[in-house]
C-alpha cells in the first residue's frame, strides 16, 4: 500500500478530491451489460413468490461530469509576473520586511494547494537570505538536500551558487534566493504546469516584498514562468527584461553547470551584466 500511496496518479485523486470532485471515468467504451444466463429447466428449484433479481447494466460516462472533469485539467497557460498582479501601490519599510516575509510563510502553511503536497514533501523551502537584498535569485525547485533541509540551494548545486556570488564581491546573506515552486517535484523532475501556477502567488508576494533592483532567472524552468514565455535560454540570455519593477538576468542554472562546466563561462558573462548593473567588483583573486 506504501508504494501504491506514492504512486503520481494517488496525488492527483487527492487534488481533485479537494477541488470537490470525487467521480472519475475512464476514456472508451463502456464494458457491455452481463445479462443472465437462462436457467436449466430440469435443475432449476421453483420458489414461491420469488423474484429473480437483475443485474443493473453498468453506466456509461456522463458526457457532462466527464467534461467537468477535463475542464480541471490543467494546461500551460503562461502568464508574466508582471501580469499576475499590479505592482504594489506603496512600498513595505526596510525594517518590516522580514515580518512580512514570514506572514507569506505563514499564509503558506502546510500547503496542500497542488499535487506535490501528496507526492513526499518533506519540508516547504520558503527562501532564504536578506529580506532587503538588491539581488534575488530564482531557480526551479527544491531537491533532496533542500527537501530534508528546508531551505534553497544547499546541496552540491547551491555549493556552487555559493562560489558564484561570492566571485560577485557579495556574500549569500547579502542576497535572496527562492524557487519557482516550494516542494520538490518527485525524482527532481520539472514542475507542472498547475504547480508552477499554483506557487507563483507566494513568489510574486516575496519579491514585491524584497523590491530587488535586479532579479536572475536560473535555468529556463525559471525564466519560463517570471517571464511568461518559452524560448529558449540562448534567446533570453545576454539581455534584459522586466519583472515586478526589476531588471531581470537570465542564465544557466547550477545544476546544469556541474553537469557541463564548459558553460561557466557563459554563466560568468552573465554574471558580470548583473555586477556592472549593481556596481559590483568582482573577488580579488588571492
Amino acid at each position: 500500500m506504501q508504494g501504491e500511496a506514492s504512486h503520481p496518479l494517488y496525488a492527483w485523486v487527492d487534488y481533485f478530491r479537494d477541488l470537490g470532485i470525487h467521480d472519475f471515468y475512464r476514456n472508451g467504451e463502456p464494458m457491455p451489460a452481463v445479462a443472465d444466463e437462462p436457467p436449466d429447466a430440469a435443475n432449476e428449484i421453483p420458489v414461491a413468490s420469488a423474484e429473480r433479481p437483475t443485474v443493473a447494466a453498468k453506466r456509461s460516462p456522463d458526457p457532462v461530469a466527464a467534461s467537468a472533469i477535463a475542464d480541471t485539467v490543467p494546461t500551460l497557460t503562461l502568464i508574466s509576473f508582471n501580469q499576475l498582479a499590479p505592482l504594489p501601490a506603496a512600498s513595505i519599510p526596510a525594517e518590516e520586511r522580514a515580518a512580512a516575509l514570514q506572514a507569506i510563510s505563514d499564509d503558506i502553511g502546510d500547503c496542500t494547494r497542488c499535487p506535490l503536497a501528496y507526492a513526499g514533501r518533506r519540508k516547504i523551502v520558503f527562501g532564504d537570505g536578506s529580506p532587503t537584498a538588491r539581488l534575488i535569485f530564482v531557480g526551479e525547485g527544491p531537491g533532496a538536500d533542500e527537501d530534508i533541509q528546508g531551505l534553497p540551494f544547499v546541496g552540491k548545486a547551491g555549493q556552487l551558487l555559493n562560489n558564484m556570488i561570492a566571485a560577485m564581491g557579495l556574500a549569500r546573506a547579502d542576497v535572496y534566493i527562492a524557487n519557482i515552486v516550494k516542494c520538490r517535484p518527485p525524482n527532481n523532475r520539472v514542475p507542472e504546469p498547475v504547480e508552477a501556477n499554483t506557487c507563483s502567488q507566494f513568489l510574486l508576494r516575496q519579491i514585491d516584498v524584497v523590491q530587488p533592483e535586479v532579479i536572475v532567472a536560473l535555468g529556463s524552468t525559471a525564466a519560463t514562468y517570471l517571464l511568461g514565455v518559452k524560448q529558449s535560454l540562448s534567446s533570453l540570455r545576454g539581455r534584459w527584461h522586466s519583472c515586478r519593477g526589476a531588471k531581470l538576468a537570465v542564465t544557466y542554472h547550477p545544476a546544469f553547470l556541474l553537469r557541463d562546466p564548459r558553460q561557466k563561462v557563459e554563466a560568468w558573462k552573465d554574471l558580470q551584466m548583473v555586477m556592472g548593473e549593481l556596481g559590483l567588483k568582482p573577488l580579488a583573486r588571492k
